[in-house]
This record gives structure tokens, sequence and C-alpha cells, in this order.
């Protein structure tokens, strides 16, 4: 078994209660208001799906084969598209608000920044998710393993994109900032770089089991 699977699956954890933790800070903070309920939705959603995720993460870096039939894929092929859908219409509606002039006294750039990051995030995690539930029913798809790396290497430069975009507002633009919050949001952020790039290298020292051998995993 490969020395970097122990450490990514620690890591995955943790984001995993990261995720749903920063749910109910996002609550706490909002006072309960629609905005935080909606920002609660997402990271809740997203700590549901970072649990199925992580599951069947665990099952393929042990050589195992999913069967298209297993309750935990299908629950992530059920829930994860809703949860895309919700990161772009959050995205839509922000790109809105500045076509229609909001922020207009903030950094061009730092709202380009803002908007190319995020939404290149939001496809970056919808890659990831799909390559790997592709992978996990045929393990020993060369094509497949590749497109998980690389879209794992992708997804981790955008998550560092947008640590640092939620962390450090844009003047004009965003709230002014709150000590708590950039730290609750940076240890998030870190936590989820740290997790990714470890999962991508826990996913190439993998063993790869031989396409004969792609039967049904026992659980």
């Amino acid at each position: 078994m490969s020395r970097w699977r122990t450490p990514a699956l620690v890591a995955l954890w943790t984001q995993v209660v990261s995720l749903f933790a920063v749910s109910a800070y996002a609550l706490w903070k909002g006072s309960f208001g629609f905005g935080a309920a909606i920002s609660a939705a997402e990271a809740f959603l997203a700590g549901l799906v970072m649990v199925w995720w992580t599951l069947l993460y665990a099952r393929l870096t042990q050589a195992q084969t999913v069967p298209p039939t297993d309750g935990v894929l299908r629950a992530l092929q059920l829930v994860f598209p809703g949860l895309t859908a919700l990161r772009a219409a959050l995205w839509l509606m922000t790109l809105l608000a500045l076509l229609s002039g909001a922020g207009a006294e903030a950094s061009p750039v730092a709202l380009t920044a803002l908007v190319t990051v995020w939404g290149g995030a939001v496809v970056a995690s919808n890659a990831v998710y799909g390559a790997l539930v592709r992978l996990v029913t045929q393990p020993s798809d060369p094509l497949q393993r590749q497109r998980l790396l690389d879209w794992l290497n992708v997804a981790a430069a955008l998550s560092l994109g947008m640590g640092v975009l939620n962390v450090v507002p844009i003047a004009g633009f965003s709230s002014p900032p709150v000590l708590h919050t950039q730290l609750v949001y940076g240890l998030v952020a870190a936590v989820d770089v740290l997790a990714t790039v470890l999962a991508r290298q826990a996913l190439r020292a993998a063993p790869v089991p031989a396409p004969s051998d792609q039967g049904t995993a026992p659980r």
C-alpha cells in the first residue's frame, strides 16, 4: 500500500469536517439570514458530497472496482449535479451583478480574477468528481486515471486561488475584512489545497488492477 494513502485520507476527512464547520459558521456569521442559508447549504452539500467522494477514493486507492449499482456511487451521481448547479448559479448571479454595475469602484483586474478563478474552480470541481465516478468503475483505464490526475492538479491551483480571494477582500466590492472570518476561510482553503495535492500523490502511487481483476470488490 502506498505511503501517501493514509496522509491523503486524513487530509480528505479533515476537509469533510472543515466543510461542515464552515456551513455552521456561515449560518452563525450571517445571523441565519437568507444569504447565510445559501452559503451554509453550499458548504453542507459540499461536505456531504466529499464524504462519498472520499469513500470511493479510498476504495480506488486499494485497487478495488466499484460496481455501477453501488449505493455510495449512486448517491454521489445523484447529489453532485445539484451542488454544481448551485455553485454555477451563484457564480452567474455574481457575474450578472458585476455586469450591472456592482463593484464599479473595485479594481477591474481583481474582479476579472475573481470571476475567472471562481468559474474555473466550479468547472475543475465538476471534472474531478466526474473523473472519479468514471475511474472507480474501471480502475485499470489509464486514460481515465490520467484525466483524474490532471484535474486534481488543476483543482489544487484553483483552490489556492479561491483561498486568496476569500481571505483578501476586493476593495470596493467585498465586505470589510474580519479577522476570524479570514482565519476560518484561510484554514479551509489550506486544508483543501493540501488534501487535493495529497490525493493526487496517493493516486499516482496507488496499485492499478489488471483488466481481468476488475470484478466486484468485496465491501
